[in-house]
């Protein structure tokens, strides 16, 4: 039988560095959502493979290093994967992880138990094996849910560069920052845009000095009327929040003559419970 798992993208609505351990990982303080699109895991019977295909496939190698087939060792399964691959390629934005999460999600559906150290496979895995909002803090292994957000009009971009996520972190100015004021419950958009109003992504300045672009974006974001625009993770997509849909459709479409990705969407529901 043939499942399908959807990988929606991650976003960093907020990402505060606090510290740095003794092995080098930084501590984070983030609060995470998924938004409405993503890649999508298909499982078909056979012995262990993996397929890739989509607009962003060519950026991905089939290889045994691919967080897929990592995935599926570390869920002890096997089966013929076909990852869609509708997101762009090291963007900040967790494709990777969401992949890995999404096949272990679809082998628990299965009947294999999910693994009790899915950060073996990336920092940002646990947080995507729940595809929920959350506070992701710690190196990424610690997720706390939070009750449903609002909806967001939301405009991703990115313009096709990639920044290697160590480049980004070694470029901070200060590895020691405080971390997210106190989460409350958000009423709507407005309260919840007043609230990141007050945050940052501590790694948007390193990765705007490695590639300036993202500043180009950002500031292509507000002039659509973004009611706030910044990086996610360790870039280069950004993302906009939207007063409504039909400004974020328009938006997304007069980027995209930029020669960027460009897509309007909104959060993603949860996944179906495993």
């Amino acid at each position: 039988m043939t499942s399908a798992e959807p990988a929606p993208a991650k976003l960093n609505l907020a990402l505060h560095v606090t510290g740095r351990r003794g092995d080098g990982y930084h501590l984070l303080d983030s609060l995470v959502v998924f938004a409405g699109v993503g890649d999508q895991v298909r499982l078909a019977p056979g012995p262990l493979s993996l397929r890739i295909e989509g607009p962003f496939a060519g950026g991905l190698a089939a290889d045994d290093d691919n967080l897929c087939l990592r995935a599926a060792r570390l869920a002890g399964g096997q089966a013929a994967i076909t990852l869609t691959k509708n997101l762009p390629v090291a963007s900040g934005i967790g494709g990777g992880s969401a992949d890995a999460a999404a096949v272990l999600r679809a082998f628990a559906r299965r009947g294999h138990p999910l693994p009790a150290d899915p950060q073996l496979l990336g920092a940002d895995v646990p947080v995507c094996l729940a595809s929920v909002p959350a506070r992701m803090s710690g190196i990424g292994e610690r997720v706390a849910p939070l009750p449903a957000m609002p909806a967001l009009p939301l405009v991703l971009i990115n313009p096709g560069v990639a920044i290697p996520t160590p480049q980004v972190f070694a470029a901070l100015a200060s590895r020691d920052n405080p971390p997210l004021p106190p989460l409350p419950a958000f009423a709507d958009a407005e309260a919840l845009v007043g609230w990141l109003a007050r945050t940052r992504n501590d790694l948007q300045p390193p990765a705007m000095a490695l590639a300036p672009i993202i500043g180009q974006v950002l500031a292509a974001l507000s002039g659509q009327g973004a009611r706030l625009a910044r990086m996610s993770g360790s870039g280069a997509t950004c993302f906009g929040i939207f007063a409504d849909a039909r400004a974020a459709e328009t938006a997304a479409a007069a980027l995209s003559r930029q020669g960027w990705w460009a897509v309007a969407t909104d959060l993603a529901p949860a996944p179906a419970p495993l």
